[in-house]
C-alpha cells in the first residue's frame, strides 16, 4: 500500500497567547485606528514600526495594509509616474507587476538564471536599452541573487532599487538583511509569510524624504508626528500638500498581533530551515529532480521549496502533480499555461506589453513549488520527500 500524507499545506501555527492578549487589549479599547490614541499613549502600530526598524537595521519603517501596497507606495515615494518603465523579475508573483501597473507604469521583465534569481547580464542590457531608472527586485520564493554584483550594476547606472522581501524577511546576503541593499525594502505579513496578521505590510528606508512621502501617501493626514521616528518637520511642510493620500494604513489590531511575533522570527527561521533541509536532502539523489542550489553568501528562510523536473512535457508534469496530490502532497507548477491559485507567468499578465524571455520559459516549464508550514513535523517532511521521490520515479518510467 502506498504511503499517504494527511497534513494540510495551508494550516499555519496558531497565534500565540501573548499576541491574542495584545489583540484583546486593543479590541477592548475600541481604538483600532492607528491615529486614535489618548494623551500619553503610543499606538501599537507606531511601536511595531520602531521595533521592526530596529530588527532590520533601518532608520525608518512604515506599517501598511499589505505587501502589495508597500511596493506601490514605495514606487510612488521615489517618484515613479504613469508612463514610466520599471525593471523587474520575469519570475515573480502577480502583486509585483500589479504594483507597477497600479501606478500607471509599465514593467520591463528581466530574464531568470538557473538558481531562480534575476539574470544580471540581462539586467544590464535592459538598463542600457531602456529609459528606466528603477528596479523593483523580487526575491522570489526566497531566492536572493548576488546582491553585491546587482548593486554595483545599479549604482553604476544610477538605478534606484526597491526590494520585494515578501519571501525573505529574516534572510540576508553576506550578513546584510534582505531589504537593506536598496533604497527601500518591502515586506508582507500575509498569513503565508514569515509574520502572520492575515494581511499587512511594512517598508523600510533610511531616506528622509522617501519616508515622509510614504507616510503622507499611506494616509496620515496631518497626524504624521504620531510616528515619532520621522525626519525633520520641514520635510513634511515641503511635500505634504503635493503628496496624495492613498490610504493604506495598518491598524492597531494587526500591529498588536505582529509585535510579539518579531521576537520569535529567528526561531521560526531556524525551524523552517530544518524542514527545508529534510525535504531537500530527501530529493537530492532522485535522478529526475533538479535541486535549486544556493550561494554560501545567502542566508535564506525555507518557508517554501522549489525544484525542477526539466525536459518534461506538460502532460507528464500534470501526471506527477496529480499523483502527489492523490497521496496528500500539494504541489504547484509555475509552468502551467493557465494561471492557477497563486501561480502565474509573466506572459499571462495581459495588462503588460508582450515580452519574450527564453530562459525564464525554460526554467518555469519544469518548476515545482511547495509551501512548508511550520505545522509540519520533521517526520512529516520525511514522508513528503518519500512521496515526491516515489511519484517522480514513476514519471521517469513513463
Amino acid at each position: 500500500m502506498e504511503e499517504i500524507f494527511d497534513g494540510s499545506f495551508t494550516q499555519q501555527e496558531p497565534i500565540s497567547e501573548i499576541a491574542i492578549s495584545a489583540a484583546l487589549k486593543v479590541l477592548r479599547s475600541g481604538r483600532l485606528h492607528r491615529y486614535n490614541v489618548i494623551e500619553g499613549e503610543v499606538s501599537e502600530t507606531t511601536l511595531l514600526e520602531e521595533e521592526f526598524a530596529r530588527l532590520i537595521g533601518s532608520k525608518y519603517s512604515l506599517a501598511v495594509a499589505s505587501g502589495g501596497y508597500a511596493m506601490g507606495c514605495a514606487l510612488r515615494a521615489i517618484g515613479v509616474k504613469a508612463g514610466d518603465f520599471v525593471l523587474s523579475n520575469a519570475f515573480t508573483l502577480a502583486p509585483v507587476p500589479g504594483a507597477i501597473a497600479g501606478v500607471g507604469a509599465q514593467p520591463i521583465f528581466v530574464d531568470t538564471v538557473d538558481n531562480l534569481t534575476i539574470d544580471l547580464e540581462d539586467l544590464e542590457l535592459k538598463i542600457k536599452s531602456s529609459s528606466s531608472k528603477v528596479l523593483l527586485l523580487s526575491h522570489m520564493r526566497g531566492h536572493i541573487c548576488d546582491m553585491d554584483k546587482l548593486m554595483a550594476i545599479c549604482n553604476l547606472h544610477e538605478i534606484k532599487v526597491i526590494e520585494d522581501c515578501a519571501h525573505t524577511m529574516g534572510a540576508s546576503w553576506a550578513g546584510i538583511p534582505s531589504g537593506r541593499h536598496g533604497v527601500i525594502g518591502c515586506y508582507s505579513s500575509q498569513t503565508y509569510k514569515h509574520l502572520n496578521s492575515g494581511e499587512g505590510g511594512l517598508l523600510v528606508t533610511d531616506d528622509d524624504e522617501i519616508i515622509a512621502r510614504a507616510i503622507i501617501l499611506s494616509g496620515s493626514y496631518m497626524l504624521y508626528q504620531q510616528h515619532r521616528s520621522i525626519p525633520d518637520s520641514a520635510i513634511f511642510e515641503e511635500i505634504k500638500l503635493q503628496t496624495p493620500n492613498i490610504s493604506g494604513r495598518m491598524d492597531n489590531l494587526r500591529a498588536a498581533i505582529l509585535r510579539p511575533q518579531l521576537s520569535d522570527l529567528s526561531d521560526r527561521v531556524f525551524r523552517w530551515n530544518e524542514r527545508y533541509k529534510v525535504i531537500e536532502e530527501g530529493l537530492r539523489n532522485v535522478p529526475i529532480i533538479k535541486i535549486i542550489e544556493r550561494s554560501e553568501n545567502e542566508s535564506y528562510v525555507g518557508s517554501s521549496l522549489q525544484f525542477e523536473i526539466p525536459k518534461t512535457s506538460g502532460n507528464q508534469i500534470e501526471l506527477f502533480l496529480n499523483g502527489c496530490m492523490n497521496r496528500g502532497v500539494e504541489l504547484k507548477w509555475f509552468g502551467a499555461s493557465v494561471p492557477k491559485a497563486f501561480t502565474s507567468k509573466y506572459d499571462s499578465w495581459a495588462y503588460v506589453e508582450p515580452q519574450e524571455l527564453a530562459n525564464t520559459d525554460r526554467i518555469l516549464s519544469g518548476l515545482i513549488d511547495m509551501r512548508l508550514p511550520l505545522t509540519f513535523s520533521l517526520k512529516d517532511c520525511q514522508i513528503i520527500a518519500r512521496i515526491i521521490s516515489s511519484e517522480a520515479m514513476k514519471l521517469s518510467r513513463v
